[in-house]
């Protein structure tokens, strides 16, 4: 077995080291894909383990997908990415399907041409036996049976997010890759007009009112529970097609009104682009009831997979079609992209019991679910007139702005995704549970808060610091050009500021709703909305700002998120001490201040750039001007000294980070490791069977 792991491990190693001339590309190929079987031998593993082990791949053909330049490796490089996660998940049915049949020869005959095979099972090795079901029961088990814990529960939302966003990056690089930013900006504005109705109409509702309905009509009989389903199903679609049927028939008008800047062929490249994307979302409609009824029933692997094969539907689409289509290429991959996205999900949602139905009737059931989809219904509007502003703002600025502040957006919502929406997700069950104990209550949510903003102020400090290097990296095509990577950077940095406070707020609202009050977090999130697009119009239109200003009004609006929520959630069930309760908070932000400026002079010492064109108050000092850096800097235009840099400078804030946290006395340092502990296989307690909401990010969402 230690074999197999290693030579799987150096088949990695030796198809990303060797040169990667196109004489050489399928040969190296073969040589991936028959290492990569290899992995379909490895032992039954856990759900955790083998969630690592596809994070692992996800992560090893980024890696890959960085270091290759040329069109062609990248087409074959993506598809082959197809089969790595396949392996991961299906290495203990192949074990099993290999040891069911321990057969012998009992007789070879080779007379008159005919052969005669007799092959017979040995059953004498019970052993072997009970291995195989044992193998075969927990493969079938893990992609069908419930989560158990809050652990496994939460580890898989945490990977499947991470992969997810991970794919979104490369999706970006992609289309970074063949098309240019005034280009790719026609592109994402296609997208306001569907996303603004499926995030109204389809994820508001799911979010806040089907799942608690769902899951209250199951205990009443699984017959009404899937009949509710199915109307629900039905009358989103019919909502869904009148309402696209207008828009795209109003689409110029619309984003006239929505994107003035973009004019004349420019317009009619967006309006034909958005009505192929209205077909995506109506997959939606239906894929995200599915989501829903398997998050309450409490299965979280398909649903937090889906979004992996909407955003490997984008990618090959644009790598298929794009020298043919053009833009039109990735809009028909967004097609397919939903449709895996809803077939995925389909099979086990009918295997527990959901069915079409062909029924409008509007039962005690669907009405309840509109009642109490209203209020978010109505904040995801405003949110979703805030995105339009956005759009609007930086449409004036220029054509390729509505791509440089997508391409940041991408990037800061990596960790707000990992530490923000999945942590909170994981957390709603526990702190549900605890609503009518306050002590416990408020305990579980500092303890949850606290570890959240110790977990992603390192991470912002990253994207604050290492801005530019991060975009090269990511973005960093033959097209993409300095000043789209340095514009992208002050975007990235800007959103870098809220991060904290986005993941926070995410933790808080649903402390609200585990106290089932909704009305709080959505008036304060409409609240914070009408201050971002303020904020939107001062700094673009009376101070002038780039599109940086836009990400920054929207890390201001999330500070006032947050803080308020933070507020009013102590005033309701804390004794006091709003300022006292902050000390954790600061203590990693003291921490994060230190890690970015040992850092910063990291990053400029040691980069040759910074030293020739004299751009660092380093290179400036007389004391340096004799100083021979050529011996000891690296040359970041090339793309290998680049990455080291950046991993480098990383790690090193990564463990000054800790290390200073640890000197401040913080507690979250010791729950951090205690986590690391606890991950690596310790028992933990079940999950509760209710409260659950959807944990899959909305695919609908260009910038993911």
């Amino acid at each position: 077995m230690e074999g197999f792991v290693f030579f799987a491990g150096f088949a990695d190693f030796f198809t990303a080291s060797l040169s990667l001339g196109r004489s050489f590309v399928r040969e190296l190929l073969i040589l991936e894909a028959l290492f990569a079987l290899i992995t379909f031998f490895l032992a039954a593993l856990s759900a955790i383990e083998i969630a690592s082990r596809t994070l692992a791949l996800v992560l090893t053909f980024l890696a890959k997908r960085i270091l290759i330049s040329s069109l062609f490796l990248i087409s074959l490089f993506t598809i082959s990415f197809l089969f790595e996660p396949l392996s991961a998940l299906l290495a203990d049915l192949v074990k099993g399907m290999l040891l069911i049949l321990d057969t012998k020869i009992s007789n070879f005959q080779f007379s008159n041409f005919n052969l005669e095979f007799k092959c017979e099972y040995n059953r004498k090795n019970s052993n072997y036996q009970q291995m195989v079901n044992k193998i075969l029961s927990k493969g079938k088990k893990f992609l069908t049976a419930p989560q158990t814990s809050v652990l496994s529960a939460a580890t898989i939302i945490m990977f499947m997010v991470v992969a997810s966003r991970i794919l979104g990056l490369i999706r970006q690089r992609t289309l970074a890759h063949y098309f240019v930013p005034n280009e790719l900006s026609l592109f994402f504005a296609a997208f306001r007009l569907p996303d603004l109705v499926f995030e109204v109409l389809v994820f508001g509702t799911f979010a806040s009112a089907f799942i608690p309905v769902f899951t209250r009509t199951l205990k009443e009989g699984e017959e009404k529970a899937w009949r509710t389903a199915g109307i629900v199903v039905n009358i989103g679609l019919l909502i869904f097609v009148i309402l696209s049927t207008l828009l795209s028939f109003s689409a110029h008008s619309a984003y006239a009104i929505f994107a003035p800047g973009f004019t004349g062929e420019n317009r009619e490249t967006i309006v034909g682009l958005a009505r192929v994307l209205f077909a995506a979302q109506g997959f939606f409609v239906v894929s995200y009831v599915l989501t829903g009824v398997l998050e309450s029933l409490r299965r979280f692997l398909i649903p937090a997979l889906a979004p992996l094969f909407y955003n490997l539907g984008i990618i090959l689409g644009t790598i298929l079609l794009a020298p043919k289509l053009g833009l039109m290429a990735p809009a028909i991959g967004v097609v397919f992209g939903a449709l895996a996205h809803f077939l995925l999900q389909l099979p086990l949602a009918m295997k527990l019991g959901f069915r079409f139905r062909l029924s409008l009737r509007l039962t005690p059931e669907v009405k309840r679910i509109g009642r109490l989809a209203a209020p978010r219904i109505l904040e995801t509007l405003f949110l979703q007139i805030s995105k339009t502003a956005e759009l609007f703002f930086s449409s004036l600025l220029s054509t390729a702005s509505y791509t440089y502040f997508t391409f940041g957006n991408t990037l800061q919502l990596v960790p707000v995704g990992i530490f923000g929406t999945s942590i909170a997700k994981a957390a709603l069950p526990t702190l549900a549970r605890e609503a009518d104990s306050p002590a416990n209550f408020k305990k579980i949510l500092l303890s949850a808060l606290y570890d959240v903003c110790f977990l992603i102020m390192p991470v912002a400090t990253i994207l604050i610091v290492l801005r530019v290097p991060i975009v090269r990296l990511i973005y960093g095509t033959d097209i993409f050009s300095w000043e789209a990577t340095v514009q992208t950077g002050y975007v990235v940095s800007a959103f870098a500021l809220g991060v904290v406070f986005q993941a926070a707020a995410a933790l808080l609202a649903r402390s609200f709703y585990a106290l089932h009050d909704t009305k709080t977090p959505v008036l304060v999130s409409i609240l914070s909305i009408l201050l971002v697009i303020t904020f939107d119009y001062i700094f673009i239109r009376i101070l002038g700002f780039e599109v940086w200003g836009l990400a920054f009004a929207y890390s201001l609006g999330s500070f006032v998120q947050a803080t308020l929520l933070f507020y009013l959630i102590n005033k309701k069930i804390g004794d006091g001490g709003f300022i006292k309760k902050l000390a954790p908070i600061f203590k990693s932000v003291s921490a994060a201040l230190g890690s970015g400026l040992v850092m910063y002079l990291i990053l400029k010492i040691f980069d040759r750039s910074v030293w020739i064109k004299r751009i660092s108050f380093i290179s400036k000092l007389d004391v340096t001007r004799d100083i021979d850096f050529e011996k000891f800097v690296l040359d970041t235009r090339y793309t290998l000294n680049l990455l080291i840099l950046t991993l480098v400078v990383s790690l090193i804030g990564g463990l000054v980070y800790l290390g200073l946290s640890i000197l401040f006395g913080s507690e979250q340092v010791w729950n951090f490791f205690n986590l690391v502990k606890r991950v690596l296989g310790r028992k933990v307690s079940p999950i509760p069977k209710r409260e659950t909401e959807p944990v899959a990010p909305t695919p609908g969402d260009s910038t993911t």
